[in-house]
């Protein structure tokens, strides 16, 4: 089970998905700047989660209430799949604010583990040689970025932050499989319903610590100016990167996404290096080298596939002439 049905060609349809499982990735390697701006304008912890979340939940609000009652007609496996990837969605975004940026990372980016053994399980596709070499190249890189980092080399959860990190790669992995299964929704209809259920899930997780006295409810007073500055990142980056972040879980295995997922690594560890005082040294840079050639093994071998097929084709029909 590889991909939905749609105008373009099967194999159009996955590079699509795949492309856009990238750019998501890449854009949310940054994800956790924006985030920590908000923490320093004054909106602590989670609070800076939902305030993020809330300026594409606006901006979607017309389309989510023109689209509402089509939405809610969907069945429970839509609706599951997407409530559980705005929850695995809040909680990576807030555990950034309660551990470092790569722990997070890291524990999250179990990610195509699950993904491959959940659909192995449930569909019964099988793990492909070169896509457990994929993951090896990724954990590898996993390895030598958290080795660095912790000095264990053993990413175990150590805290509230790297716990949520760790849940967040596992429900993701269960969304993904559910709008894999799922044949009704549209990539349009489940990207408002994900930036939905992932401001839902982020206030809740803001309230519920608030009234544990675990966070302090946003001050009426903070930096007007980083709002303002972020409200056209939402617009012109998050938003796009919301709806990609979706569309690949509709089409693919939910473990290649994971795989794609990684550019995410490589970027957020590079840039936590360079604009934080977070370690960067030359495991790292070995690190990053090795989760960008699992995501290049997985996006490049089809390819190289079709391309050997079509040589032998021809190879064969040569003969026969």
């Amino acid at each position: 089970m590889t991909s939905k049905p749609g105008l373009l060609s099967n194999f159009d349809t996955v590079a699509l998905a795949k492309g856009a499982s990238l750019y998501a990735g890449v854009v949310f390697g940054i994800y956790w700047i924006p985030l920590r701006a908000l923490e320093a304008a004054g909106f602590p912890g989670i609070w800076a989660s939902v305030a993020l979340n809330a300026i594409p939940f606006m901006l979607v609000l017309p389309a989510l209430a023109l689209s509402a009652k089509r939405l809610f007609r969907y069945r429970a496996k839509f609706q599951f799949g997407c409530l559980l990837l705005g929850l695995a969605y809040a909680l990576y975004a807030s555990a950034f604010l309660f551990t470092q940026v790569v722990n997070v990372i890291v524990l999250y980016y179990l990610l195509p583990l699950w993904g491959f053994l959940l659909a192995r399980a449930v569909t019964g596709e099988a793990i492909t040689a070169v896509r457990w070499a994929a993951m090896l190249l990724g954990f590898l890189g996993i390895f030598f970025i958290f080795g660095t980092s912790s000095g264990s080399g053993i990413p175990i959860p150590q805290n509230i932050g790297d716990w949520m990190a760790f849940a967040s790669g596992f429900l993701w992995a269960a969304g993904s499989l559910l709008l894999l299964l799922d044949r009704d929704g549209t990539p349009f209809d489940c990207g408002i319903a994900f930036v939905f259920w992932g401001t839902v899930c982020a206030l809740i997780l803001a309230i519920g610590a608030m009234l544990q006295g675990t966070l302090p409810a946003p001050g009426l007073h903070f930096d007007l100016s980083v709002v303002l500055w972020l409200a056209p990142v939402a617009v012109l980056i998050v938003i796009p990167a919301s709806f990609a972040t979706v569309y690949g879980p509709m089409i693919l295995n939910p473990g290649v996404v994971g795989l794609l997922f990684m550019t995410e690594i490589s970027v957020g560890t590079a840039t936590a290096a360079i604009l934080t005082d977070e370690p960067f040294a030359f495991a790292q840079v070995c690190g990053i080298l090795f989760v960008s050639a699992a995501g290049l093994l997985e996006i490049t071998w089809p390819l190289v596939a079709k391309m050997a097929a079509r040589r032998n084709k021809n190879s064969t029909e040569a003969a026969v002439d």
